[in-house]
């Protein structure tokens, strides 16, 4: 990974090459992620109707299951809430089940109060090594005229754009926790929020010069004791020399400055920072770069949605890729 101070000679910088090893596996998977195969068990057809519940009030129709599925099918294959009720109806037609499915209405309220667990359980057996965290934030547009608007007429839209941050296993890909907030929210405020989705214990916790500070390190530190914080201190950064380096900032600080920025980052295998820009761009081109519900809830709903379905897809199979080493004379 070239640093800013290799910009202007970056031409003559080789660019890296890799060759996938498991070719015909992904691209089975990818053929997989596109498939219609669609099929629906005993338990969902069982589980489609929403329980009576007991206190006052009207009785929900559609359980929570009914509703994500029909989110979901309209996610993964770009269609409104109108058209994803229509597609789910032909779908339940074409299969010759009789189960009412929620209209566009219903979709867009119960989006409002549908959840995901808050903690993720851990996943990985017993015995494992714990995980490497890489953490990143992007920016998503809300629906409206945005910017079109105010550069047209001069009119200030209120509708603007959401911050999403992720955090994804560097092993399996998998995004383990995701935090949607306004603009203005900074990228350190969400660590804390983020490490409360993750059950498993943190090895290591990656992420960009955003993150820099304090806080950030006691936050991961206080989630897993002896977990390895690798983030590049600012470039202004003085080592402080009246302590001992007791501080993982301070080691790194000392790291750099003793033998370059470039071979603190290939020690602390700080590259694999950009699995974490490959999902967000992976999010971007799958799901869309736009949030389409309006309201804040419901564009929480839709966030989570997303991101299930891009662990779905990874998990159908993910390119194993080695560097093709190039020998000279």
């Amino acid at each position: 990974m070239p640093h800013k101070h290799n910009a202007a000679r970056r031409h003559h910088i080789g660019k890296m090459k890799f060759k996938v090893t498991n070719w015909a596996e992904y691209d089975a998977g990818l053929r997989q992620r596109g498939s219609l195969t669609l099929w629906v068990t005993s338990e969902a057809v069982d589980g489609w109707a929403a329980p009576r519940r007991k206190t006052r009030g009207g009785q929900p129709r559609y359980s929570d299951l009914a509703i994500e599925t029909a989110l979901t099918l309209g996610l993964v294959f770009g269609l409104r809430l109108r058209q994803a009720e229509g597609f789910l109806t032909s779908v339940l037609r074409l299969m010759g089940l009789d189960l009412a499915v929620p209209d566009h209405t219903t979709l867009s309220r119960r989006a409002s109060k549908w959840r995901l667990p808050n903690k993720r359980q851990g996943h990985r057996l017993p015995g494992k090594e714990p995980i490497h965290v890489l953490v990143d934030s992007t920016g998503l547009e809300v629906y409206g005229a945005g910017q079109w608007l105010e550069e047209k007429h001069g009119a200030k839209s209120r509708r603007r754009w959401r911050k999403l941050h992720l955090a994804l296993d560097a092993d399996s890909g998998e995004i383990i926790a995701h935090v949607m907030t306004d603009q203005d929210a900074g990228d350190a405020t969400q660590v804390q929020a983020l490490l409360d989705e993750i059950g498993d214990p943190i090895g290591q916790f990656t992420a960009d010069g955003a993150y820099d500070g304090n806080p950030t390190y006691d936050a991961v530190t206080k989630h897993s004791v002896g977990a390895k914080v690798v983030i590049p201190p600012r470039a202004n950064t003085v080592e402080r020399l009246d302590t001992v380096l007791s501080c993982q900032r301070d080691r790194h600080v000392a790291a750099i400055n003793a033998d370059g920025r470039m071979k603190w980052q290939a020690a602390n295998e700080y590259g694999k920072r950009s699995l974490v820009e490959t999902a967000i761009g992976r999010y971007k081109s799958i799901i869309g770069h736009r949030l389409r519900a309006r309201s804040f809830a419901a564009q929480l709903t839709e966030v989570a949605i997303g991101c299930t379905i891009l662990n779905r897809m990874v998990a159908c199979e993910r390119p194993k890729s080695v560097r093709c080493v190039t020998r000279t004379a």
